[in-house]
């Protein structure tokens, strides 16, 4: 009898000690997608660019989102509620943010030029400049580094020419995202000799650029550009010859949107009579 009660009290045991044990891995696993959220939330202000300058603050907790902070519009804080419902798993938002229409954003902590958000912007227009210099025709045979603080861009390395020099900084200057280009290139003076330069030339009529490359490389160019609509602006390719079609805002635009279109690799000639103002 005293056996059956000592199994008994050991099953009893076991049990409530496998439930404190369920309880604690639920908890575990609730917490784990509390802070999840949060991340998610906090890196979407982050990295958006009417956010990240405000200090926002978010808590997570089975569901519901609350964030806090002060922000200069009622839209924005509008804004940090819809980031907050979009992310999977948020079924509601305590949106205690102030709305001050005489806020002001933090100064960036003392070793912290940057933001996170500023960084991947940062970080973005680097990439798209560079790729901009690898589809370029006159960047054949530059050596470019490209870096980027804030917004303002430093071309360091050698250039062909004083043309091609131009020609790289203009790339970078309207690249969306760029406040600011300093253009360190040094230009060669070692120049081809005319059998060299006829020698590269007929190389470079034998390299066939296929359409669809060369016109997902001007379409990425103009997307790529702040001084042009690119989504605006229709492109085809055959036989390297690229149509431009579309609306423009202006001829300044049109005439910025047929020097990136003549820039790239493999372009023959741009056609760009259905493209209008």
């Amino acid at each position: 009898m005293h056996a059956q009660f000592r199994k008994l009290a050991l099953a009893a045991g076991v049990a409530m000690a496998l439930g404190a044990m369920n309880n604690v891995t639920a908890a575990e696993s609730q917490s784990y997608t509390d802070t999840r959220q949060e991340t998610q939330i906090w890196t979407t202000y982050a990295l958006s660019p009417e956010l990240r300058a405000n200090d926002l603050k978010v808590l997570v907790r089975n569901g519901k989102a609350t964030l806090s902070a002060m922000v200069a519009d009622e839209v924005h804080k509008e804004l940090a509620t819809d980031i907050a419902l979009a992310v999977s798993g948020v079924d509601s938002v305590d949106n205690q943010i102030v709305v001050t229409s005489d806020y002001v954003p933090p100064e960036p902590r003392p070793g912290m030029d940057r933001s996170y958000g500023v960084m991947v912007d940062d970080a973005a227009i680097t990439a798209a400049i560079r790729s901009k210099l690898l589809w370029s025709k006159q960047a054949d045979g530059m050596t470019t580094s490209v870096k980027t603080r804030s917004g303002r861009v430093t071309l360091t390395g050698n250039a062909d020419s004083q043309a091609d020099k131009d020609i790289a900084g203009r790339l970078a200057s309207n690249t969306d995202g760029v406040m600011v280009v300093d253009n360190q290139l040094v230009v060669d003076a070692l120049k081809p000799t005319p059998v060299e330069g006829a020698k590269g030339a007929v190389e470079q009529a034998r390299d066939d650029v296929a359409d669809s490359w060369i016109t997902t490389k001007v379409k990425s160019t103009l997307m790529y550009s702040s001084n042009v609509s690119g989504s605006a602006i229709s492109v085809s390719t055959n036989g390297g010859i690229v149509t431009l079609s579309g609306l423009v805002a202006s001829g300044v635009e049109r005439d910025l949107a047929i020097e990136l279109a003549q820039n790239v690799r493999g372009v023959k000639s741009v056609r760009s009579s259905e493209l209008r103002y």
